[in-house]
């Protein structure tokens, strides 16, 4: 079996028997599932450090995340993840500083990243500099690779022009997101091809312009 179907077949598992008692009576499958995980992390982020150097100092620890859930504000009350997901930022998880994510779920693998949940000031002055530098963002979003790999721009957005911006302005589609987050499916079989390191680094290089676009500003603000 190769090991990303390791992988594959602990998280349809955890998926099916998500509690406490079958985890128990499972954990080697998990701790063999994680270091399969966590060795792909270490890959992607010596990988990285190579094209982007401002994430060289980061370990697999800081880019990972706890797979327990915290169910206190959530109706679904089962305990355990049914992902893996490495989140690869500069300045670390919990920073508004955007970076890089992989998302490991059967039938619902991601390549993403960017700045999720900022702060109203801090979107507000992204747009900003949307507006100010807009041939500088158009040339990055509208680069044909990047837009194969990103056709959208944000989860969510506001319907119409955000308030304080120009209702003339041309490209009102580049301010209308509520975050500056992009993201592109991956099939399974993705993990599973020889290439699949040198695959995802090129996905997050074609990336990497956008995200120091906004961390110029963004930075501005931690």
């Amino acid at each position: 079996m190769n090991d990303i179907d390791i992988v594959y077949k602990f998280l349809r598992d955890i998926a099916a028997h998500n509690d406490r008692a079958w985890f128990a009576d499972h954990r080697d499958e998990y701790d063999r599932a994680r270091a399969i995980f966590e060795h792909m992390a270490e890959q992607i982020i010596a990988g990285l450090s190579t094209i982007d150097p401002s994430v060289g100092h980061l370990g697999v620890k800081d880019c990972t995340y706890r797979f327990y859930r915290d169910t206190r504000f959530s109706e679904d009350k089962s305990p355990y993840k049914r992902h893996f997901g490495l989140y690869i930022a500069a300045h670390g998880k919990k920073a508004f500083h955007g970076g890089y994510y992989l998302h490991i779920e059967p039938e619902a693998c991601m390549l993403a990243g960017g700045a999720y949940c900022l702060p109203t000031d801090i979107l507000r002055a992204v747009r900003q500099s949307v507006v100010d530098e807009i041939d500088e963002f158009r040339s990055i979003v509208e680069e044909p690779e990047f837009r194969r790999l990103f056709p959208t721009l944000g989860m969510d957005r506001v319907k119409t022009v955000p308030k304080g911006f120009p209702r003339d302005f041309p490209f009102p589609e580049y301010i209308r997101p509520k975050d500056y987050s992009l993201g592109t499916a991956i099939p399974d079989d993705f993990l599973r091809q020889a290439d699949w390191l040198q695959q995802t680094l090129h996905v997050f290089e074609v990336m990497k312009p956008f995200l120091d676009f906004i961390n110029y500003t963004i930075d501005d603000y931690e």
